[in-house]
């Protein structure tokens, strides 16, 4: 089941919104097929592992365990249902990590394979394998994105020195591993004064993958069509007070002015099925979602030498209700990663 997992994370930033998952057919302690869910309107994990299995092991087949790291689909979606090809190819046992929770598949993919004398063992390793998807298991559940703050301070906890010029605070390596968190995620948001002041492009030029969707709240549309933001690049969301307008690159959602943003923000997207999203600032936007209890994960990069001179600068974001779940050192950087505890 730990190498279902290892192959189901190698489709980190490209499944969604389908869930990473990983399959193996071992038979007497040999593996005779492996695979994962490559990308989303794939082929998934199942197929994949059974494809895999060379000429001469065929035979195989219908005397192996099929280990999958999440319960096999039974709906007809872009690919047809995966526990149908294990009834065809009648693998006698299935051994599933954790059951999916979409609401056609729960429980049904392991009903079916046992309504079909499938042996069905269920739940080994099923905490590993829901935090490997909690995008996805959050998505569902709690009909929003999985929501992944994200900011670096300075060593005296500030996010800026408070002048009109960007403050530049992680270092080069710790910047590159930013880049891959973003290809990781569906979107990538930031607010009003961040798109001003940092005019940022919001890509992932710094690792290899694909960009985010590209998210920006500017309430009275005030923000000029040079920002990068808006160079058509990459497609992007302008969240507002003023227009609906979607459609092309740029799409504008509009959003009431007496009602708390956040929620309504997060709806959209949900709607829009994006699973999740790093939110990059600026202090207030990121706030607002801590305040609100609507976040999931904050991933802090501290410097530990710099230190704002001025005495005043922007103060970073205070976490309420968080849990320290892992700390890294990247030379200069410090990044600490903390679980909100819903």
């Amino acid at each position: 089941m730990q190498r279902c997992l290892d192959l189901a994370l190698l489709g980190a930033g490209h499944t969604a919104p389908n869930p990473m998952v990983g399959a193996v057919l071992v038979l007497e302690d040999r593996i005779i097929g492996e695979g994962y869910h490559q990308q989303y309107g794939h082929p998934h994990a199942e197929v994949n592992c059974i494809n895999s299995v060379l000429p001469e092991d065929e035979p195989l087949i219908s005397k192996s365990t099929l280990y999958v790291s999440l319960e096999p689909c039974v709906h007809f979606g872009i690919t047809p249902p995966c526990t149908d090809l294990i009834i065809k190819k009648n693998i006698p046992e299935v051994v599933v990590a954790c059951r999916d929770s979409y609401d056609e598949v729960n429980g049904k993919g392991i009903e079916k394979l046992r309504a079909a004398g499938i042996n069905v063992i269920t739940d080994v390793m099923q905490k590993e394998a829901l935090e490997l998807n909690r995008r996805f298991f959050t998505f569902h559940r709690y009909q929003r994105p999985y929501i992944i703050l994200k900011w670096a301070e300075t060593k005296d906890g500030k996010i800026s020195s408070g002048d009109k010029e960007r403050t530049f605070i992680s270092n080069e390596y710790s910047n590159r591993l930013v880049h891959k968190w973003r290809t990781e995620e569906a979107a990538i948001m930031v607010g009003t004064n961040t798109a001003l002041l940092d005019d940022p492009a919001l890509t992932a030029r710094l690792w290899s993958g694909k960009d985010p969707v590209r998210i920006v709240i500017d309430m009275q549309l005030k923000l000029p069509a040079s920002l990068k933001l808006f160079d058509g690049s990459v497609n992007t969301i302008v969240f507002n007070q003023k227009k609906q307008e979607e459609g092309g690159k740029i799409a504008y959602h509009q959003i009431e002015a007496d009602a708390p943003a956040i929620p309504q923000i997060l709806k959209i997207l949900f709607q829009l099925r994006l699973q999740s999203v790093l939110v990059e600032g600026g202090a207030k936007l990121l706030q607002s979602f801590i305040d609100a209890g609507l976040w999931d994960e904050a991933r802090v990069i501290s410097s530990s030498q710099l230190v704002v001179d001025s005495g005043q600068g922007v103060s970073a974001p205070i976490l309420m209700n968080h849990e320290l779940i892992h700390t890294q050192e990247i030379e200069t950087d410090i990044i600490n990663i903390y679980q909100h505890q819903h």
